[in-house]
Protein backbone atom coordinates (compact mmCIF):
# COMPACT_ATOMS: atom_id res chain seq x y z
CA UNK A 1 0.00 0.00 0.00
CA UNK A 2 2.87 2.37 0.69
CA UNK A 3 4.28 1.86 -2.83
CA UNK A 4 0.95 2.64 -4.45
CA UNK A 5 0.74 5.88 -2.52
CA UNK A 6 4.23 6.90 -3.73
CA UNK A 7 3.58 6.36 -7.48
CA UNK A 8 1.71 9.68 -8.12
CA UNK A 9 4.52 11.58 -6.39
CA UNK A 10 7.20 9.86 -8.53
CA UNK A 11 5.32 10.64 -11.76
CA UNK A 12 4.93 14.34 -10.85
CA UNK A 13 8.61 14.57 -9.95
CA UNK A 14 9.68 12.97 -13.29
CA UNK A 15 7.50 15.36 -15.34
CA UNK A 16 8.89 18.40 -13.51
CA UNK A 17 12.48 17.17 -14.10
CA UNK A 18 11.93 16.66 -17.83
CA UNK A 19 10.40 20.13 -18.16
CA UNK A 20 13.38 21.65 -16.36
CA UNK A 21 15.86 19.86 -18.67
CA UNK A 22 14.02 21.11 -21.81
CA UNK A 23 13.99 24.68 -20.47
CA UNK A 24 17.73 24.61 -19.76
CA UNK A 25 18.50 23.18 -23.23
CA UNK A 26 16.45 25.93 -24.93
CA UNK A 27 18.18 28.66 -22.94
CA UNK A 28 21.60 27.22 -23.78
CA UNK A 29 20.83 27.14 -27.52
CA UNK A 30 19.62 30.75 -27.47
CA UNK A 31 22.72 31.89 -25.63
CA UNK A 32 25.02 30.16 -28.16
CA UNK A 33 23.23 31.82 -31.11
CA UNK A 34 22.97 35.25 -29.50
CA UNK A 35 26.14 36.19 -27.62
CA UNK A 36 26.08 38.68 -24.83
CA UNK A 37 26.28 42.19 -26.35
CA UNK A 38 28.35 43.24 -23.35
CA UNK A 39 31.21 41.11 -24.71
CA UNK A 40 32.50 42.95 -27.83
CA UNK A 41 34.82 40.19 -29.00
CA UNK A 42 32.05 37.59 -29.00
CA UNK A 43 29.70 39.98 -30.76
CA UNK A 44 32.26 40.70 -33.48
CA UNK A 45 32.91 37.01 -34.01
CA UNK A 46 29.20 36.35 -34.23
CA UNK A 47 28.63 39.10 -36.82
CA UNK A 48 31.63 37.92 -38.86
CA UNK A 49 30.42 34.31 -38.95
CA UNK A 50 26.86 35.30 -39.76
CA UNK A 51 27.99 37.47 -42.68
CA UNK A 52 29.82 34.51 -44.17
CA UNK A 53 26.49 32.75 -44.81
CA UNK A 54 24.01 35.05 -46.61
CA UNK A 55 20.34 34.38 -46.14
CA UNK A 56 18.38 32.85 -48.95
CA UNK A 57 16.86 36.20 -49.92
CA UNK A 58 20.26 37.78 -50.43
CA UNK A 59 21.50 34.76 -52.35
CA UNK A 60 18.46 34.91 -54.60
CA UNK A 61 19.00 38.59 -55.30
CA UNK A 62 22.63 37.95 -56.20
CA UNK A 63 21.72 35.16 -58.59
CA UNK A 64 18.99 37.30 -60.15
CA UNK A 65 21.48 40.15 -60.74
CA UNK A 66 23.98 37.80 -62.36
CA UNK A 67 21.26 36.39 -64.58
CA UNK A 68 19.91 39.79 -65.63
CA UNK A 69 23.37 41.19 -66.31
CA UNK A 70 24.09 38.30 -68.69
CA UNK A 71 27.50 37.67 -67.20
CA UNK A 72 28.76 41.12 -68.18
CA UNK A 73 30.82 41.37 -65.03
CA UNK A 74 32.88 38.37 -66.10
CA UNK A 75 32.99 39.62 -69.67
CA UNK A 76 34.20 43.07 -68.60
CA UNK A 77 36.96 41.43 -66.57
CA UNK A 78 38.01 39.31 -69.55
CA UNK A 79 37.77 42.32 -71.85
CA UNK A 80 40.26 44.28 -69.77
CA UNK A 81 42.86 41.50 -69.93
CA UNK A 82 45.88 42.42 -72.11
CA UNK A 83 45.96 38.86 -73.46
CA UNK A 84 42.76 39.57 -75.36
CA UNK A 85 44.71 41.95 -77.59
CA UNK A 86 46.79 39.02 -78.87
CA UNK A 87 45.65 37.48 -82.18
CA UNK A 88 46.60 33.91 -83.21
CA UNK A 89 45.67 31.58 -86.06
CA UNK A 90 46.43 28.03 -87.21
CA UNK A 91 45.13 26.52 -90.41
CA UNK A 92 45.66 24.34 -93.46
CA UNK A 93 44.06 23.61 -96.79
CA UNK A 94 44.71 23.34 -100.52
CA UNK A 95 45.96 25.51 -103.40
CA UNK A 96 44.41 25.85 -106.85
CA UNK A 97 46.50 27.21 -109.77
CA UNK A 98 44.94 29.86 -112.03
CA UNK A 99 45.95 32.25 -114.80
CA UNK A 100 48.98 31.68 -116.99
CA UNK A 101 50.15 28.78 -114.81
CA UNK A 102 47.26 26.68 -116.11
CA UNK A 103 47.18 27.93 -119.71
CA UNK A 104 48.39 25.79 -122.59
CA UNK A 105 48.83 28.94 -124.67
CA UNK A 106 52.30 29.47 -123.19
CA UNK A 107 53.30 25.81 -123.09
CA UNK A 108 51.76 25.20 -119.68
CA UNK A 109 50.47 24.23 -117.30
CA UNK A 110 53.44 24.92 -115.03
CA UNK A 111 52.00 24.00 -111.62
CA UNK A 112 49.16 21.85 -110.30
CA UNK A 113 47.13 21.49 -107.12
CA UNK A 114 48.73 21.17 -103.70
CA UNK A 115 48.36 21.77 -99.96
CA UNK A 116 49.20 24.57 -97.56
CA UNK A 117 49.87 25.20 -93.89
CA UNK A 118 49.44 28.63 -92.25
CA UNK A 119 50.31 30.05 -88.82
CA UNK A 120 50.09 33.66 -87.71
CA UNK A 121 50.17 36.02 -84.76
CA UNK A 122 49.52 39.69 -84.14
CA UNK A 123 47.30 42.22 -82.40
CA UNK A 124 43.62 43.13 -82.16
CA UNK A 125 43.48 46.94 -82.38
CA UNK A 126 39.71 47.10 -81.92
CA UNK A 127 36.66 44.95 -82.58
CA UNK A 128 36.96 45.51 -86.34
CA UNK A 129 40.68 45.62 -87.14
CA UNK A 130 43.53 43.16 -86.50
CA UNK A 131 47.02 42.85 -87.94
CA UNK A 132 48.68 39.45 -88.41
CA UNK A 133 52.22 38.44 -89.29
CA UNK A 134 51.71 35.19 -91.21
CA UNK A 135 53.93 32.32 -92.25
CA UNK A 136 52.58 30.08 -95.01
CA UNK A 137 54.04 27.00 -96.67
CA UNK A 138 52.63 25.63 -99.94
CA UNK A 139 53.52 22.34 -101.60
CA UNK A 140 52.35 21.96 -105.22
CA UNK A 141 53.08 19.20 -107.71
CA UNK A 142 54.42 19.84 -111.20
CA UNK A 143 52.41 18.71 -114.25
CA UNK A 144 53.63 15.68 -116.20
CA UNK A 145 54.05 17.63 -119.45
CA UNK A 146 56.47 20.02 -117.75
CA UNK A 147 58.45 17.19 -116.16
CA UNK A 148 58.70 15.43 -119.53
CA UNK A 149 60.36 18.46 -121.11
CA UNK A 150 63.45 17.96 -118.93
CA UNK A 151 63.98 14.49 -120.51
CA UNK A 152 65.62 13.44 -117.22
CA UNK A 153 63.25 13.89 -114.31
CA UNK A 154 60.37 11.60 -113.43
CA UNK A 155 58.73 13.79 -110.79
CA UNK A 156 58.80 17.25 -109.30
CA UNK A 157 57.26 19.82 -107.00
CA UNK A 158 57.15 23.54 -106.30
CA UNK A 159 57.55 24.74 -102.70
CA UNK A 160 56.54 28.27 -101.77
CA UNK A 161 56.97 29.77 -98.33
CA UNK A 162 56.22 33.31 -97.26
CA UNK A 163 56.40 35.88 -94.46
CA UNK A 164 53.74 38.57 -94.85
CA UNK A 165 51.87 41.30 -92.96
CA UNK A 166 48.11 41.04 -93.42
CA UNK A 167 45.39 43.31 -91.96
CA UNK A 168 42.08 41.62 -91.17
CA UNK A 169 38.82 43.60 -91.10
CA UNK A 170 35.88 41.89 -89.36
CA UNK A 171 32.63 43.25 -90.82
CA UNK A 172 30.23 41.89 -88.17
CA UNK A 173 32.29 41.39 -84.98
CA UNK A 174 29.34 40.95 -82.59
CA UNK A 175 27.64 38.19 -84.55
CA UNK A 176 28.16 34.48 -84.11
CA UNK A 177 28.77 34.13 -87.86
CA UNK A 178 30.73 36.89 -89.54
CA UNK A 179 32.55 37.85 -92.74
CA UNK A 180 36.00 39.40 -92.97
CA UNK A 181 38.29 40.75 -95.67
CA UNK A 182 42.06 40.48 -95.61
CA UNK A 183 45.08 41.09 -97.77
CA UNK A 184 48.68 42.11 -97.62
CA UNK A 185 52.10 41.25 -98.90
CA UNK A 186 55.67 40.48 -98.07
CA UNK A 187 58.52 38.12 -98.85
CA UNK A 188 58.02 34.93 -100.90
CA UNK A 189 60.51 32.21 -101.81
CA UNK A 190 59.71 29.65 -104.51
CA UNK A 191 61.80 26.54 -105.14
CA UNK A 192 60.99 24.32 -108.15
CA UNK A 193 62.61 20.88 -108.05
CA UNK A 194 62.75 17.98 -110.52
CA UNK A 195 63.39 14.53 -109.10
CA UNK A 196 64.11 10.93 -109.98
CA UNK A 197 63.51 7.93 -107.70
CA UNK A 198 66.64 6.23 -106.40
CA UNK A 199 67.22 3.18 -104.23
CA UNK A 200 68.71 4.12 -100.86
CA UNK A 201 69.87 1.82 -98.08
CA UNK A 202 68.17 2.73 -94.81
CA UNK A 203 69.46 1.20 -91.58
CA UNK A 204 67.61 1.37 -88.26
CA UNK A 205 67.27 -1.88 -86.32
CA UNK A 206 68.08 -3.61 -89.59
CA UNK A 207 69.02 -2.41 -93.07
CA UNK A 208 66.66 -2.33 -96.03
CA UNK A 209 66.46 -0.77 -99.48
CA UNK A 210 64.01 2.13 -99.76
CA UNK A 211 63.10 4.38 -102.66
CA UNK A 212 63.55 8.13 -102.27
CA UNK A 213 63.26 11.07 -104.63
CA UNK A 214 66.59 12.65 -105.48
CA UNK A 215 66.71 16.17 -106.91
CA UNK A 216 68.44 16.29 -110.30
CA UNK A 217 67.57 19.85 -111.24
CA UNK A 218 66.06 22.83 -109.43
CA UNK A 219 65.82 26.60 -109.55
CA UNK A 220 64.69 29.09 -106.90
CA UNK A 221 63.70 32.73 -106.65
CA UNK A 222 63.11 35.34 -103.95
CA UNK A 223 60.57 38.04 -104.64
CA UNK A 224 57.77 40.13 -103.27
CA UNK A 225 54.17 39.02 -103.49
CA UNK A 226 50.64 40.19 -102.84
CA UNK A 227 47.51 38.44 -101.59
CA UNK A 228 43.87 39.51 -101.27
CA UNK A 229 40.87 37.56 -100.05
CA UNK A 230 37.90 37.11 -97.77
CA UNK A 231 36.65 34.58 -95.27
CA UNK A 232 33.83 33.53 -92.97
CA UNK A 233 34.02 32.82 -89.23
CA UNK A 234 31.93 30.99 -86.65
CA UNK A 235 32.38 32.07 -83.04
CA UNK A 236 32.57 29.20 -80.55
CA UNK A 237 31.42 31.31 -77.58
CA UNK A 238 32.65 31.76 -74.02
CA UNK A 239 33.77 34.92 -72.21
CA UNK A 240 36.63 37.08 -73.40
CA UNK A 241 37.49 39.05 -76.47
CA UNK A 242 37.55 42.75 -77.06
CA UNK A 243 33.76 43.02 -76.96
CA UNK A 244 33.18 40.63 -74.09
CA UNK A 245 32.36 37.87 -76.56
CA UNK A 246 34.24 34.64 -77.12
CA UNK A 247 37.53 34.95 -79.01
CA UNK A 248 37.88 31.47 -80.46
CA UNK A 249 36.59 31.20 -84.03
CA UNK A 250 36.54 28.61 -86.76
CA UNK A 251 37.33 30.15 -90.12
CA UNK A 252 37.41 29.34 -93.83
CA UNK A 253 38.99 31.68 -96.36
CA UNK A 254 40.13 31.99 -99.95
CA UNK A 255 42.81 34.37 -101.23
CA UNK A 256 44.25 35.36 -104.58
CA UNK A 257 48.06 35.13 -104.54
CA UNK A 258 50.29 36.84 -107.10
CA UNK A 259 54.07 36.33 -107.25
CA UNK A 260 56.32 38.14 -109.67
CA UNK A 261 58.58 35.11 -110.14
CA UNK A 262 61.26 35.21 -112.85
CA UNK A 263 60.79 33.32 -116.09
CA UNK A 264 61.84 29.69 -116.21
CA UNK A 265 64.91 28.59 -118.15
CA UNK A 266 64.39 29.55 -121.78
CA UNK A 267 66.43 26.57 -122.98
CA UNK A 268 64.30 23.99 -121.20
CA UNK A 269 60.95 25.85 -121.14
CA UNK A 270 60.97 28.25 -124.10
CA UNK A 271 57.30 29.22 -123.72
CA UNK A 272 57.20 29.59 -119.95
CA UNK A 273 55.91 32.71 -118.21
CA UNK A 274 57.37 34.30 -115.12
CA UNK A 275 54.43 35.01 -112.84
CA UNK A 276 52.86 32.57 -110.35
CA UNK A 277 49.15 32.78 -109.50
CA UNK A 278 47.36 30.60 -106.96
CA UNK A 279 44.16 30.47 -104.93
CA UNK A 280 45.04 29.15 -101.42
CA UNK A 281 41.93 27.93 -99.57
CA UNK A 282 42.48 27.56 -95.82
CA UNK A 283 40.46 26.19 -92.89
CA UNK A 284 41.47 26.68 -89.29
CA UNK A 285 40.96 28.28 -85.90
CA UNK A 286 41.56 31.85 -84.71
CA UNK A 287 41.67 33.68 -81.40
Amino acid sequence: MSLLRLMPFVRRTSLLGAAAILALSSASAQSSLSPNPSNPSLLAAYESSSNAFPVEADRGATMQYASESGGTGWAESAKSSPWNKIALEFGGGFNAPIGNDTSTKHGGPFITWGGNFTVGGGLHFNKYLSLLAEYQFMDNKLPGSMIAETEIAQGGHAHIWSLTLDPVVDLFPKRTNSVYVTGGGGFYRKVTSFTVPEDVEVCDYWCEIDEEDETVYHFSSNQGGLNLGFGITHRLGGPGGINGYGKMQLYAEARYLFLNTPQLSADTFPHAVGTTELIPVTFGVRW
